[in-house]
């Protein structure tokens, strides 16, 4: 069983319109759009070290890379 992101509500598929339906707010998603909206309010778990360090990679990877 489905529960809405928005208010945790019972969410339905219908067949016909091929989305997820929320009984209680009435949200209708996709199965792609429910995923991403999933993916976005989920918490991340990174620290802020852990996050300056991932930038420092992606920015010498980068700075690495324009130099070809």
């Amino acid at each position: 069983m489905r529960y809405c992101p928005e208010c945790g509500g019972e969410l339905q598929y219908t067949s016909g319109t091929k989305r997820y339906v929320c009984k209680s707010c009435g949200l209708s998603l996709t199965h792609q759009e429910l995923i991403e909206l999933r993916q976005k309010l989920r918490p991340s778990f990174e620290t802020e070290e852990d996050q300056r360090q991932k930038e420092r990679k992606e920015y010498l990877k980068w700075w690495l890379g324009k130099k070809k």
